[in-house]
């Protein structure tokens, strides 16, 4: 496992006072850990702060809204952000998820205060209050038209609510306990649920109906992803005729990220199994790089490369901290992992093999991390560091940002210059 650099998370206050100081460590796998800090000198003509740091750190690049630092004797170097803008009032609690709509202009997020929300993504101002399900709210997205959200939460309860008028226009019962993840099949007239009841269903949104059992595994399912399968991946073939109310579920895989430390395939329409992977500890989350491609994370901060043709060995296993990996989602030639433990990250990913060694200046991600109650927005850069595990990632329509739910933040974070 590489080293890690970690960084005070409100170092960029802290380096705008005079002689400020942040503290910076480096840890590398059975060596002891380097500790050292950041102190402010000054200011340029420019009005980029002068920072130095103390003996085995080096400061490279430094911007208003950036800092890169490196420690030599590990070869490692890492790019911090620093938050621009903070919106504290949406969530009195921890945020637990959130998604931005298609058009950008609209965030949704729900919290352990027991509230999910609709806000103005351009400055934090909420706009409705979306009040139904019983306990708390484990997972919420924009349907792709931006006007509808979709919600799933520890009461079993799976919700369609308008964003227009914060309406609950759908509620979908049928788990036996609380929904972990969810997913939206093309358009969706079809939706997808995981559960802590160890099932995934597809559901009917036209005649709120649920439409089949699409795996009963046996374990909590913490995370699901459909996508387009390859046209060479037999996907099986369903033991009776699809129900005419099924759209888009005809050469799609769902993959299923469960906690007994297994990954599973299964054809979406024929839910035949595709595939059973086996790794290192309960899978948190997974996502689709391609037709061929994906990518599932674990609590013991493993990312597993797979094809989706062989699956019988990965194609490479990344490991960059111990933390869990909490979140994932493709990113030009590469993607973004969220992790997080007492210390979050969000970490741009550039895989070989699959573009450039750059990514350039492209589509927002908003990523997230619990314990959070604010909202701050980052310039660009490829790292993300926060006092609190980073839970959650999207893409942001629009601007080139995306945002964290750190312990008491979350942020909007461009990834390219």
């Amino acid at each position: 496992m590489a080293a890690t650099l970690r960084i005070q998370s409100d170092w960029s206050q802290a380096l705008r006072r005079d002689e400020g100081e942040a503290w910076l460590s480096c840890r590398s796998p059975g060596k002891p850990t380097l500790y050292g800090s950041l102190t402010r000198r000054g200011l340029s003509t420019e009005g980029v702060p002068d920072i130095a740091a103390s003996e085995g750190f080096v400061v490279g690049e430094v911007t208003k809204k950036s800092i890169l630092v490196s420690c030599p004797h590990e070869n490692v170097s890492t790019k911090f952000l620093a938050p621009y803008t903070t919106f504290s009032r949406i969530h009195q609690k921890s945020i637990t998820c959130l998604d931005i709509s298609s058009g950008g202009g609209l965030g949704v997020s729900t919290s352990t205060d027991g509230t999910m929300k609709i806000w103005q993504a351009a400055n934090g101002e909420i706009r409705r209050l979306l009040e139904g399900h019983v306990y708390d709210v484990n997972c919420c997205r924009f349907f792709p038209s931006g006007l509808v959200v979709l919600s799933g939460g520890m009461d079993a309860q799976l919700k369609i609510w308008s964003a227009e008028d914060a309406s609950c226009v759908v509620t979908f019962k049928g788990h036996k306990g609380g929904i972990l993840d969810t997913a939206i099949v093309d358009r969706g007239r079809n939706v997808l649920s995981c559960s802590r009841d160890g099932t995934a269903r597809l559901w009917d949104c036209g005649k709120s109906s649920c439409l089949g059992v699409i795996a009963d595994c046996g374990s909590p399912i913490n995370g699901i992803a459909v996508g387009a399968a390859d046209d060479s991946v037999n996907l099986g073939t369903p033991e009776k005729a699809p129900s005419e109310r099924e759209i888009g579920t005809e050469g799609k895989i769902l993959l299923l990220a469960r906690e007994d430390k297994k990954l599973q395939g299964v054809g979406l329409q024929s839910r035949q199994l595709v595939f059973l992977f086996d790794g290192s500890d309960a899978f948190n989350c997974c996502t689709f790089l391609s037709s061929t491609y994906f990518l599932a994370g674990t609590q013991d901060g493993n990312i597993y490369q797979l094809d989706v043709r062989n699956t019988n060995a990965p194609i490479q296993i990344i490991h960059r901290s111990g933390a869990p990996v909490l979140s994932l989602f493709p990113y030009r030639d590469g993607f973004i992992a969220s992790q997080g433990c007492c210390v979050g990250e969000a970490d741009l990913h550039v895989l070989q093999g699959r573009g450039g060694a750059a990514v350039p200046t492209g589509r927002p991600v908003v990523v997230g991390a619990v314990h959070s109650v604010a909202v701050r927005a980052v310039s660009r850069a490829a790292a993300a560091s926060t006092a609190s595990p980073v839970s959650a990632a999207q893409l942001c329509p629009l601007e080139p940002i995306f945002i964290c739910r750190g312990g008491d933040c979350c942020w909007w974070v461009g990834v390219g210059d």
